[in-house]
């Protein structure tokens, strides 16, 4: 690929020492993103590439003014939803999550930290399982999202600037992504015993406490209160297992050769035209 013209020798030499420097630092990192983005690991690597060759390309418009992480990963978000061809069977929009709780559900499940600590992992295993194949059928306005909130780390206000988004509906859109998710978890939670009691509180009541309680996550604060019904208690509990799900997905290894493909990507991309 030729070199950017607008660029001289020198300034092409700069760019891709300082680029091959944010590869070496970010791009494990990126992948395993990539990877939640794309949903195949062929997309992924692509992704990747592509990402630090626009960093390359963009480098003079980074003077180090701003977080390198947050300017990579909104690269990334453009560049995925340029390249993002629709699956088959990928929804255009997400289901109605308006009630998203189980009011009328005669069992609902356990909780999973009162459970012993064999079980625990066991939930949590599963969860995360789960959570990497919901995150993949999400629409591509939900997944990415919640995937820059809930995997990458970053905050809301920090999630609508890279999207060019409003804060209200990058917030809204997490927290329905992560509804959706929750949903996957407690799938495959073990039901608690005996019948359930009835809700305690009207439901608009239990909504109000979900709204507080998605908050909290943003926030990465404990939520506490004396009001919760058994049922709000077991949806939070499911929210909790969701987050760290998806938490433990930031982590893993770039493919062998990536870091090496990427080097050669950005040299090539430096070399002077002929």
């Amino acid at each position: 690929m030729p070199a950017e013209t607008g660029m001289t020798e020198a300034q092409r030499a700069e760019a891709s020492k300082a680029v091959e420097r944010l590869a070496a630092e970010h791009s494990a990192r990126l992948y395993s993103l990539a990877r939640r983005f794309c949903g195949s690991s062929d997309e992924a690597e692509d992704l990747v590439q592509e990402v630090f060759l626009q960093a390359f390309r963009k480098w003079h418009t980074f003077e180090g003014n701003s977080d390198p992480r947050t300017w990579l990963y909104t690269i990334a978000a453009r560049a995925c939803q340029r390249m993002h061809r629709k699956r088959a069977g990928e929804p255009s929009r997400i289901a109605s999550l308006d009630t998203p709780l189980p009011f009328d559900e005669p069992v609902i499940a356990v909780v999973a930290d009162d459970q012993d600590d064999a079980l625990q992992q066991q939930i949590r295993k599963e969860a995360r399982e789960r959570v990497e194949a919901a995150i993949v059928s999400l629409p591509e306005d939900f997944r990415i999202p919640l995937v820059l909130k809930e995997i990458a780390g970053f905050t809301l206000p920090e999630v609508a600037s890279i999207l060019g988004l409003e804060e209200g509906t990058a917030r809204s859109r997490v927290h329905r992504a992560r509804l959706k998710l929750r949903e996957a978890v407690d799938d495959a939670l073990p039901r608690a015993p005996g019948e359930a009691p009835p809700p305690a509180y009207p439901e608009q009541t239990c909504l109000d406490l979900l709204e507080a309680k998605q908050r909290a996550l943003d926030r990465g604060v404990p939520f506490e209160t004396d009001v919760i019904c058994q049922r709000c208690r077991s949806v939070f509990s499911a929210l909790n297992v969701t987050q760290e799900a998806c938490h433990d997905l930031a982590e893993g290894e770039a493919p062998a050769g990536l870091r090496d493909r990427l080097s050669k990507a950005i040299r090539n991309s430096a070399r002077p035209r002929e």
